[in-house]
């Protein structure tokens, strides 16, 4: 089974340190920005973001975290259990600007899945979807406003993320399944983003 890796540790560093740039750009340095880690590894990629953002505009940016397996439409949910899942999100997201943050945009359904745990959680003034990696293959009208890597991809091929923080090691890889299906789920170390920000975010 063949694999490549597509990013190194210093690859990881260079294109988070240009994501921090660019959102600090687009919102102004504002003190109301919320990131929100979509579980799992979103979690460590928006800790960075925000660790680099506060370092050249010496501002402390809000942090959250989102769990969206009961939002996912692959995943039906259980009989007598609610859509209340493990976040942790700050008060008063509502109004505010938020930028999810996810390792890797596919399909597009983990993202629409993200979009409705948050707007279930209030009503943001916005929403932004910051990836580390885009491989495309899109299921849904969505689309990334900040990406670190933009990785052409067939379906037979896995693209994983390793991260510290969750795997002791910082890398990106791809490999050839070598039986041309898809793996749409988010699996260990690969994520597929969901929903549109113009269909009430990403």
């Amino acid at each position: 089974m063949p694999r490549k890796t597509l990013m190194t540790e210093a690859d990881i560093k260079r294109a988070l340190v240009r994501i921090a740039h660019e959102i600090a750009e687009q919102n102004k340095a504002s003190r109301e920005l919320v990131l929100i880690g979509v579980q799992t590894r979103g979690v460590p990629l928006a800790q960075r973001l925000a660790g680099i953002i506060a370092s050249f505009v010496d501002i402390e940016i809000s942090l959250g975290t989102l769990d969206i397996s009961r939002y996912r439409d692959d995943q039906p949910l259980s009989k007598g259990l609610t859509k209340a899942g493990n976040n942790d999100l700050p008060e008063g997201i509502v109004d505010k600007p938020i930028v999810l943050v996810d390792d890797v945009l596919y399909t597009g359904r983990s993202v629409r899945a993200a979009i409705d745990a948050l707007i279930d959680q209030g009503r943001p003034k916005s929403v932004q979807l910051a990836v580390l990696i885009d491989r495309g293959h899109r299921e849904m009208p969505i689309r990334a406003d900040y990406v670190g890597k933009n990785i052409p991809s067939a379906r037979n091929e896995k693209i994983q993320v390793f991260l510290t923080e969750t795997d002791n090691r910082d890398e990106v890889i791809i490999t050839d399944l070598g039986n041309g299906r898809a793996s749409a789920d988010k699996t260990s170390g690969t994520s597929h983003l969901t929903r549109s920000k113009h269909a009430s975010r990403h």
